[in-house]
């Protein structure tokens, strides 16, 4: 009788493990959410155009106000190559007010997320930071350390051992 308890109780653990959920019903790495909880510097998904032009002290190239059926709206990339930062935005109509749908930033940008990594941060400082949270599929496929879902996520990515690029946003990156 014990050994079925035990194998019963082995399999809601592994069932448990595989949902990333614990027995108590609390979520593990999914309780992160990055469009949420997370950060670089002073940016953030959905933030306004008129708080991100505050945060960012270049000025932008702005490629084409472009209309996407996907989702209805009207993307635009901004681009600040001399701080390191771009950022894709999204309006409701063409020309209208952005919004922060996708952030990366790259050198020579010194901006850290909220756990402190930057870029030129070591990759044993992200693992320490997001081992939690990461999503090992996604890091897999994003050939990176990554956190979230296609549906909001954060990738790190690495040269010589060390953070080289850092994107928050939605989908692909």
């Amino acid at each position: 009788m014990s050994n079925q308890l035990e194998v019963l109780m082995f399999k809601k653990i592994a069932f448990a493990a595989m949902l990333g959920v614990s027995l108590s019903g609390t979520c593990l790495a999914a309780d992160f959410d990055p469009l949420e909880q997370e950060q670089i510097g002073g940016l953030r998904y959905g933030q306004s155009e008129a708080a991100f032009k505050k945060e960012i002290g270049c000025k932008p190239k702005r490629g084409p106000d472009e209309f996407a059926a996907a989702d209805g709206a009207w993307h635009q990339d901004w681009e600040y190559p001399d701080c390191g930062v771009s950022l894709g935005t999204v309006s409701d109509k063409k020309g209208g007010i952005k919004t922060i749908d996708t952030i990366a930033v790259s050198r020579p940008n010194a901006m850290t997320t909220k756990r402190g990594i930057k870029i030129g941060s070591p990759k044993a400082a992200v693992v320490t930071a997001y081992k939690a949270n990461q999503n090992r599929d996604l890091s897999e496929s994003v050939d990176g350390f990554a956190v979230g879902s296609e549906g909001g996520m954060l990738v790190f990515r690495f040269a010589d051992g060390r953070v080289d690029s850092i994107f928050l946003g939605v989908g692909a990156e």
